[in-house]
């Protein structure tokens, strides 16, 4: 019979009472439960469709209807579409036209320029091809004007903007089997042929809106943080916010995007309220320029060494060195496999499966003490530091780190507004009715996020239609139906960038440059066969689907401990469609090494060519 562990002699004292802890994360998770989950955010449509104009481009554009044909087409214009325009090019693809509803390249980039927006991965992992681009970001961490300019400096530097359908939406994308072409029909009245089309539409793309009673009651300003309004509040990304001097701002959100916004606000506007429904984890960013002399000690592959080496780390490996040294490598050494390991070593066995989870646990709830603590240490007011500690796994939500956001609370025009996880009750015509206290504000901005959680196509904003006439929201009905999570039965030389049973890693970019690499492969393939399609076949995409559902209920007692949030679909279980719903078990490190070995055995198992 083996020793029971005492705890306290691997992780340190533990000046806390687990039951304790994990009945108030409880607690707090049932606060904040809601019997309609994803549906308690108001789709951008309708009356809201104008949340979702582009404040970035000038009105009026036009252009004659294209009724052309290219080799491949690539449906939007972030780090995914240009990461597969980038790998196409370089296996020899000329004719490729980039679709992309923006005014410019950018993605998440283009409409993320609220004051403050930023990476949270380290900017030299992050941002993609800089070795091909012989190109150094400025700071560890970069701010996003850097990362728009680099997404403009890609499609410059590939010639992508040549051949470009920019500030077209796509509305119908139909395969005709007659001439084995994709017909795709937009918004400019366009009806283009394309042999190859690749689906980049990206998991942050469309704007959500809470489903607030009195929405559209209230006669102030409003905006969302995706599409932030410089004309109102003056000045740029890195704040100068001077026309919010004189006015009585509302922000509804304390997500990613608002950790990073607030502290700007905070410092302009005349009084700014916070509405709070769940608090966020605040850790340390320390950002800091580049270190010119390091970067001209880089031999050439050294971003993919460090970008496998963070991977691995973040992952729950170990390595020899921790390249990236930051808060997202000191997170996960502590909570994931790396302190299993260490532990073991320490005690010369291998862990029990049950004391594992103990010690991951035991270990999460003493890094989140240490954020709780650094929340009231920086926080004056007793009661706002206490209000502003999140009562939750670390991973229940994805980890923030600012060094300004827990001091704006420390000014006298800002003020947090706590709902106790309710959300505020409703709108009226001149501000916010919140815990029965009404609030006059003069600006209200929605710092709500994207939809993440819904179909497909509903965040695409078109449906396709395959092989005789079925729709990839029928294929897609009761759940995702892929092969490796790139392409489906039914629907020929049509393929999927990003969350699709694919595998889930920190720094997303990678993950998307893996399945570039990937599809770049198949296309080449296809090509130098000189067959005109490539499809999986129903055996291949059933046996995958099969083996993504021996995986299905990963995690899935961790995420319904947590908090609602879009990790776990809002509390809401079983939603197939949900941002972590279907994701290969194997982890990001053998998903990628499952693709390369495909590759390498050559035989393109699984597809059918003819």
């Amino acid at each position: 019979m083996q020793e029971s562990i005492d705890m306290a002699e691997l992780l340190g004292d533990l000046d806390f009472d687990p039951a304790a802890l994990k009945a108030k994360y409880l607690e707090e998770r049932d606060k904040r439960l809601r019997d309609d989950g994803n549906e308690q955010y108001v789709e951008v449509t309708a009356e809201f469709s104008h949340y979702v104009d582009d404040p970035y481009v000038e009105p009026g554009f036009s252009r004659a209807p294209l009724h052309d044909e290219v080799e491949v087409a690539i449906i939007g214009g972030g780090f995914g579409g240009l990461l597969m325009a980038a790998r196409l090019r370089e296996a020899g693809f000329d004719d490729i036209r980039m679709i992309e509803k923006a005014g410019d390249f950018g993605g998440t980039w283009y409409w993320n320029r609220y004051p403050g927006a930023m990476c949270d991965v380290e900017s030299y992992c992050y941002l993609p091809l800089l070795e091909e681009l012989d190109y150094m970001p400025k700071h560890k961490y970069s701010f996003a004007p850097e990362i728009l300019q680099h997404s403009k400096r890609i499609a410059r530097h590939y010639n992508l903007y040549e051949n470009a359908c920019l500030q077209t939406a796509i509305t119908q994308l139909s395969w005709n089997a007659k001439d084995n072409r994709w017909i795709i029909e937009t918004d400019r009245n366009d009806r283009m042929r394309a042999r190859y089309v690749a689906m980049a539409n990206g998991p942050l793309s469309r704007p959500k809106l809470p489903g607030i009673q009195g929405i559209n009651d209230y006669k102030g300003h409003t905006f969302h943080t995706s599409r932030w309004d410089y004309n109102y509040t003056g000045g740029n990304s890195f704040g100068n916010l001077s026309g919010l001097k004189d006015k009585r701002v509302g922000i509804i959100g304390t997500g990613a995007t608002a950790v990073q916004c607030i502290p700007h606000l905070g410092e302009w506007a005349k009084q700014l309220y916070v509405f709070q429904r769940t608090p966020s984890s605040i850790d340390e960013r320390n950002n800091h320029d580049t270190d010119q002399a390091w970067a001209k000690s880089l031999e050439p592959g050294w971003q993919q060494k460090r970008m496998d080496n963070f991977n691995v780390l973040v992952s729950g490996g170990d390595q020899p060195e921790d390249l990236v040294a930051d808060g997202w490598t000191d997170i996960m050494r502590n909570l994931t496999g790396i302190a299993a390991k260490l532990a073991s070593r320490k005690l010369g066995r291998r862990l029990t499966k049950g004391e594992r989870a103990e010690l991951m646990e035991l270990a999460d709830y003493k890094k989140m003490n240490a954020v709780r603590a650094r929340a009231q240490k920086i926080v004056n007011d007793e009661k706002t530091a206490e209000l502003l500690q999140p009562w939750y796994r670390q991973f229940c939500k994805r980890p923030c780190f600012h060094d300004e956001y827990l001091d704006t609370y420390n000014r006298g025009n800002v003020t947090l507004v706590d709902t106790n996880g309710r959300g505020v009750e409703r709108l009226t015509e001149t501000g916010v009715l919140a815990n029965g206290e009404h609030f006059e504000i003069d600006c209200l901005i929605f710092a709500t996020g994207f939809e993440v959680g819904t179909s497909y196509t509903r965040r695409s904003g078109y449906d396709i239609v395959g092989r005789g006439g079925q729709t990839l929201s029928e294929h897609w009905q009761e759940g995702l139906r892929t092969f490796q999570g790139l392409t489906s039965h039914g629907f020929p030389n049509c393929f999927f960038l990003g969350f699709t049973q694919t595998a889930v890693t920190v720094n997303v970019p990678h993950a998307l440059n893996e399945q570039a690499k990937h599809v770049a492969h198949i296309l080449q393939a296809a090509r130098d066969r000189g067959t005109p399609t490539v499809e999986p076949t129903a055996q291949a995409e059933e046996d995958y689907v099969q083996e993504i559902a021996k995986s299905a209920n990963v995690g899935a007692r961790f995420y319904a401990e947590c908090t609602p949030g879009y990790y776990n679909s809002e509390g809401k279980r079983g939603n197939r469609s949900g941002f972590f719903s279907d994701m290969h078990s194997a982890g990001a490190i053998k998903f990628f090494k499952l693709l390369k070995d495909w590759r390498d055995e050559g035989s393109l198992e699984g597809l059918d060519l003819s």
